[in-house]
């Protein structure tokens, strides 16, 4: 006799290429290195920019770390940054409408939501995380996701999706059980009226330091990547006004390797990282540590960003239109 089991979810949750443009042809007295160090200053000369940036706090805060750090101590490409790190993204959004803050990391459907809203005056410049879901259990019943047949809870669109592909009915193979605090979920589990949850990192790493044998059972960026379907499972983006970048694109360009910089750092230092993490009360630092390993972290741009983010939104716009604010933004929504 199959065992009802309930399950809970913690809701929380052109291609852009810098062409290097060489010139047609090339003085007579003028060699190819001379020519490429010439293109290579014109490219790096900008005016540099000051920039006001708010970050959730959490992954999509995690990768900034070592910016707001070298940003106190001047040690950036030339930009100026002011950070705010808020608790929820309606805490961000309407200083980013008013035009209190040039940028933000918000979750990656919010983005498409703005740039419907503004009629395209918000655009993406980069993903920032990929996904951050873990199904999570006090067991080892679940070890795939057929195994969640009969059982379960949803995650939003994402996990219906994957379910779904799986073979598997969200609506009648499933029961849906929402949560509005991650606590609730961590309580539950706990207490044993629930043996699998769906929970975001760095909560996951919480709820197993509370709870014995709690154990990761599915990664849903794994399984999002094992349909092979030219997209990817994404958590948060970064985005700025259009006007910020219009006016300024180089300095935008710069920011971007900072940022890179800053991610390629977090994610090679875990234990300073994680210091710095707690350091700006984004997460406690030992937390942190344990966690920045399953956060997937990146800054993906340029062609990278256009391969991930469409078919991502795609698959919630299929699922329900007012997921992204109505329909699909057009090309000009990243910034490229």
């Amino acid at each position: 006799m199959k065992k009802n089991l309930k399950y809970l979810l913690a809701l929380c949750l052109t291609i852009a290429l810098v062409f290097s443009l060489a010139a047609c042809g090339q003085k007579a007295d003028e060699t190819p290195n001379d020519a490429q160090d010439d293109q290579q200053t014109e490219q790096e000369e900008f005016t540099p920019a000051n920039y006001s940036i708010a970050a959730l706090k959490g992954p999509t805060a995690m990768g900034l770390v070592k910016l707001m750090k070298d940003s106190e101590s001047g040690e950036t490409t030339g930009n100026e940054y002011t950070f705010t790190l808020a608790g929820s993204a309606d805490e961000v959004t309407p200083a980013l409408l008013k035009g209190e803050l040039d940028m933000a990391c918000v979750p990656a459907n919010l983005a498409a939501v703005l740039y419907n809203k503004t009629e395209g005056e918000i655009e993406v410049l980069a993903v920032n995380t990929l996904g951050v879901l873990y199904i999570v259990e006090n067991g080892e019943s679940v070890q795939s996701m057929a195994d969640l047949n009969g059982k379960g809870s949803t995650p939003e669109y994402a996990l219906r999706y994957l379910l779904t592909e799986n073979g598997i009915d969200p609506d009648n193979d499933v029961t849906i059980d929402w949560k509005s605090e991650h606590s609730e979920c961590v309580a539950a589990l706990a207490s044993g009226q629930a043996s699998v949850a769906l929970l975001p990192q760095p909560f996951v790493t919480v709820a197993q330091s509370k709870i014995e044998g709690l154990r990761m059972a599915l990664d849903l960026n794994a399984e999002w990547d094992a349909l092979d379907n030219g997209s990817a499972l994404i958590t948060g983006v970064i985005v700025a006004r259009r006007a910020v970048v219009e006016e300024n694109p180089a300095a935008v360009e710069a920011f971007l390797k900072d940022y890179a910089a800053s991610v390629d750092w977090v994610n090679a230092n875990t234990a300073d990282a994680a210091a710095l993490i707690g350091e700006y009360s984004i997460v406690d630092a030992a937390v942190a540590e344990k966690a920045l390993p399953y956060c997937n972290i990146v800054c993906l741009t340029g062609a990278d960003l256009l391969e991930a983010l469409p078919g991502y939104l795609e698959v919630l716009y299929n699922a329900s239109p007012a997921a992204v604010g109505g329909e699909m933004p057009d090309n000009s929504f990243y910034f490229a």
